[in-house]
């Protein structure tokens, strides 16, 4: 049975406008690691969890994750969500346990895991390619 959702015109528009790819903070950062040299594959589809960005070559998979999606700061705002509350609050607490899942199989397949939320990425994009530009590098020089 599908669920039916209680909601206004404006939510349904804002919420079709949502994308699980090609989102401003992936392709920032995207830009940024190749400007810099970094190659890597989007949504790398052999791995658990689609990273976002994966860089095989140093096995580091990057995830950027939405706040709403992906429970930021959940403790808190899960008492903000006052429509359909029996449908996100689920939702959302599955989403955040499927993330430590794939942290977990990928960390167990010798993966270094950087997962990032989307406001912090878009606000200070040069930080976190920095970061993830620190762990090449030192994967480089472990090797």
């Amino acid at each position: 049975m599908k669920y039916k959702f209680d909601t206004d015109q404006e939510t349904r528009k804002r919420m079709s406008k949502v994308h699980v790819t090609e989102g401003k903070d992936e392709v920032v950062i995207r830009k940024i690691l190749w400007d810099n040299g970094i190659h890597y594959r989007k949504n790398y589809k052999e791995l658990p969890g689609k990273p976002d960005i994966a860089i095989t070559k140093y096995k580091i998979a990057v995830f950027i994750d939405g706040e709403f999606w992906h429970g930021y700061d959940w403790e808190n705002y899960r008492n903000h969500i006052k429509r359909n509350r029996d449908y996100w609050i689920p939702k959302i607490e599955h989403n955040m346990k499927h993330d430590q899942e794939v942290n977990a199989k990928l960390e167990e397949k010798g993966w270094t895991v950087l997962r990032f939320w989307s406001k912090k990425v878009l606000k200070n994009p040069e930080y976190y390619a920095e970061l993830i530009m620190w762990h090449v590098r030192a994967k480089q020089n472990s090797q």
